[in-house]
């Protein structure tokens, strides 16, 4: 969002700290500025609280938002958990078609001069950002492991992810075989642009169903997106033109489990993140 040529500012609400201090001032705030319409992507009830009471002529959202009714104009929210489903920047066009147009546009981040700087030097190398905010979204470190061992060494390997993912990708680094002078731990060291810029140029990036596989979307970056407990078909799957799924190949009784993921498998056996290494790694021109 930074950087961006279309964007002249960014409001942060800030829920963690003085929750509803802060959201009374995010709502006397936006209707001083006494903006003609406002656009709600979300289906909360607090953003939608905020678009409610914002003072805009034209409030548009989602009908699944709690408070709907409120605004002036509602669209249809509808996630299938089909193959022709749509994609959720098609949902979120519908909202602004009436203003701009129907036209597809998949999202794009504007790294500076100097995120790019910051992550140049190496010729041919992999991205993995092996982390989730949720357990079965992520794949197994084990099998981050054996996708490791198994791309070509000539491949510098940069794991990408927050501060708090700094473990899980050491823990991954140490336990490669032979090759851990070429893997490098990034986990919160690098801005989100600067990670987007990195993951630009790489021969592949891969990721879990997380925030990496947008931030490649948005890069048009390769990408390789491991749907483990989730499945693209909700729409949330990678945009780049060079997109790719790896997901278990037969059908799994308990899955999808649900939209966004558990903090452990609800069935206790995680079957869902058991998929062939092999695969994803020959779909990308690696010679096994």
């Amino acid at each position: 969002m930074f950087n961006h040529p279309f964007v002249n500012r960014v409001l942060i609400f800030d829920k963690k700290q003085k929750k509803y201090k802060n959201l009374r001032y995010m709502i006397r705030f936006i209707r001083e500025q006494e903006y003609d319409c406002v656009i709600n992507v979300q289906r909360f009830f607090t953003t939608g609280l905020i678009t409610a009471l914002s003072g805009a002529k034209h409030t548009i959202g989602f009908d699944k938002n709690p408070l709907s009714i409120f605004f002036s104009k509602k669209i249809k929210h509808t996630i299938a958990a089909t193959r022709d489903g749509k994609h959720e920047v098609e949902r979120n066009h519908a909202l602004i078609a009436d203003l701009t147009d129907e036209k597809f546009a998949r999202p794009k981040l504007y790294p500076t001069l100097e995120d790019y700087k910051k992550v140049s030097g190496t010729k041919e190398y992999v991205c993995i950002a092996p982390a989730s905010v949720w357990f079965t979204k992520q794949f197994p470190a084990h099998k981050w492991i054996e996708l490791i061992n198994l791309i070509p060494a000539q491949f510098t390997i940069f794991l990408l992810g927050a501060k708090s993912d700094f473990d899980l990708c050491d823990d991954i680094k140490s336990s490669i075989i032979n090759r851990q002078s070429s893997v490098l731990n990034l986990a919160g060291k690098l801005s989100f642009l600067e990670s987007a810029a990195l993951m630009k140029n790489a021969k592949m990036n891969y990721v879990n169903d997380s925030a990496p596989l947008h931030f490649a979307s948005a890069m048009n970056a390769p990408v390789t997106a491991f749907f483990c407990s989730t499945i693209p078909a909700f729409g949330f799957g990678p945009l780049s033109d060079n997109s790719n799924i790896a997901e278990i190949d037969y059908k799994l009784y308990c899955r999808p489990c649900g939209l966004h993921g558990y903090n452990k498998c609800p069935e206790g056996h995680f079957k869902c993140s058991e998929m062939d290494i092999k695969n994803p790694l020959q779909g990308m021109g690696f010679e096994l």
